[in-house]
């Protein structure tokens, strides 16, 4: 979503970083294009104003001008006035003292409350609470059996008495699922409410009664990221008519301009909590300002990704896999290979991991275009594979891999092209878990790669070599004894101490005499 924003920003950056010392015409020149960027992205016309007001002030202030490099100095100011207009700390859902939390999620139809419900109940699953679902959409077709679908798939209790489409009492659906939690022992109730093409007063006035009703703790307006400027235009109305606490972002992985992300939190004066970027129930997570910040300014998302693989990795696991890595690549088989693989499948879409690191969005077009079934072939490759195979791919042979290539559906050149890969990262795992560092990286310290081998050449190199040839090899032996026999004094001049190994140096420079090439280039008063 914010993709041209984050270009059109790298653009300007890329041209402060040539300059050695900024003027007060480059900062003006930097904030007409960030303003211009803003707009595009249908950020609102007054937070436009007030984020460039702010940047200008303090780009033209101390901190700027007397800084070593001042276009990252710019930068820094502009990261953190991008935190700010997206809310500035991260807001945190507050629970009742006494359960259950009430939770209550209103908006337009269409913006994906529904979905919403079901992923936000995932989310509190796996942070350790009993969520339940009520379905208070009695209005709009088969509300009821959506939300039941959705509640389902996220494995967490509903509660539906009524059938919906236009049967039923929303707010009495709604104040008797406040004694059902008690009784079921639910610590947090999510009120999925009904919604309209646009605001009206029929709508305003449910949702007031609702509220009233369940006396929410917490009331979530949930807007589609992909409308734009009118999502504020409707924040603030129901801001008005009704209330709410936070903003919840759906659809975030559109290709729209995302202004409604930098525009809501400051024109409502209420923060974005939580976001959702996909259709699964994972692809939804609390909302870091100073993290979308960093996404959207193209210095990644690190601490995300951290965190995605603190939740599905095994502390265990890994320690295991390191140990096993440590003591030699054999170790590491094509099983442990799948189990990674599958580990990192649960991560979620391999494209959006890669978008969290810094710097990809440079090359954003290629992960964009990655086929994410490749990871399926890979699978099933293994998969088809016998347990001898996996534990020693040494055994596959030409016949083994046109068996493998069939019970997989793939080609015997994709088998093929993947054990040897296979081969190639098991190396390079063992090289790094043993310490050395990466390997074919000979003469730089750390790096491995080529150790063994200088040390070889270094074990050969010591000592003088001696001659193949017999005879030639006694009469050097016999130099060796008569010189050694004679003392210092009769010793070569190289063997003297000659400074570069001259033949003659260590003797008296009077008697040195140049050969007659070197003395035909001497004027012809020196030549002597």
């Amino acid at each position: 979503m914010f993709d041209t924003l984050s270009d059109r920003l790298a653009a300007t950056f890329k041209n402060l970083r040539s300059k050695g010392r900024l003027s007060e015409a480059d900062i003006d020149a930097t904030a007409r294009e960030i303003r211009i960027a803003l707009l595009e992205a249908d950020v609102a016309l007054p937070v436009v104003r007030a984020f460039i007001k702010q940047i200008k002030e303090r780009a033209l202030g101390a901190e700027v001008s007397q800084a070593l490099n001042p276009a990252q100095q710019v930068i820094k100011v502009v990261n953190e006035e991008l935190v700010g207009i997206l809310g500035g700390e991260t807001r945190r859902l507050r629970f009742a003292k006494n359960p259950p939390t009430v939770i209550m999620l209103a908006g337009l139809q269409g913006a994906g409350k529904t979905t919403l419900a079901g992923k936000l109940g995932h989310w509190l699953k796996g942070q350790g609470h009993a969520p339940l679902l009520v379905a208070c959409d009695l209005q709009r077709p088969n509300a009821v059996t959506q939300l039941s679908v959705v509640a389902e798939r996220a494995g967490v209790a509903i509660f539906a008495p009524e059938p919906g489409s236009g049967v039923g009492d929303p707010v009495k659906v709604a104040k008797d699922s406040i004694e059902y939690a008690r009784v079921k022992q639910h610590d947090v109730v999510i009120v999925d409410t009904a919604g309209r093409l646009g605001i009206d007063a029929e709508l305003m006035q449910q949702a007031s009664d609702i509220r009233d009703a369940v006396n929410p703790d917490e009331i979530l307006f949930v807007v589609d990221a992909m409308i734009g400027q009118d999502a504020v235009n409707t924040a603030q109305a129901f801001l008005e008519g009704v209330g709410f606490d936070g903003v919840v972002l759906s659809k975030l992985d559109g290709d729209a301009r995302g202004g409604a992300a930098l525009s809501v939190s400051q024109v409502t004066g209420r923060q974005v909590m939580f976001a959702s970027n996909g259709e699964n129930l994972d692809d939804f997570d609390a909302f870091h300002p100073d993290r979308m910040a960093s996404r959207i300014l193209g210095m990644g998302d690190m601490l995300s990704l951290i965190e995605k693989a603190e939740q599905t990795f095994s502390q265990d696991e890994a320690e295991k896999m390191a140990a096993k890595l440590a003591k030699g690549p054999k170790e590491f088989t094509l099983d442990d290979f799948l189990s990674q693989m599958e580990q990192v499948r649960k991560m979620g879409s391999i494209s959006k991991l890669l978008g969290m690191m810094p710097g990809m969005g440079q090359i954003k077009d290629q992960i964009a275009n990655l086929d994410e079934r490749d990871v399926d072939r890979t699978a099933a490759i293994i998969k088809s594979m016998t347990p001898g195979e996996r534990h020693d791919p040494h055994l596959i042979n030409g016949s083994r891999r046109v068996r493998i290539a069939k019970g997989s559906g793939v080609d015997v050149s994709a088998v093929k092209n993947l054990v040897e890969r296979f081969f190639d990262a098991r190396k390079m795992m063992s090289k790094m878990a043993q310490g050395g560092g990466m390997p074919g990286m000979p003469g730089m310290p750390g790096m491995g790669g080529g150790g063994a081998k200088k040390k070889k050449q270094q074990k050969q190199v010591k000592g003088k070599q001696r001659s193949g040839n017999p005879l030639k090899r006694k009469a050097e032996e016999q130099a060796a004894a008569e010189r050694k026999a004679a003392g210092p004094a009769a010793a070569p001049a190289v063997e003297q101490g000659g400074a570069f190994g001259i033949p003659g140096a260590g003797q008296d420079a009077s008697s040195f005499e140049l050969p007659k090439e070197f003395r035909d280039m001497l004027p012809p008063g020196d030549k002597k």
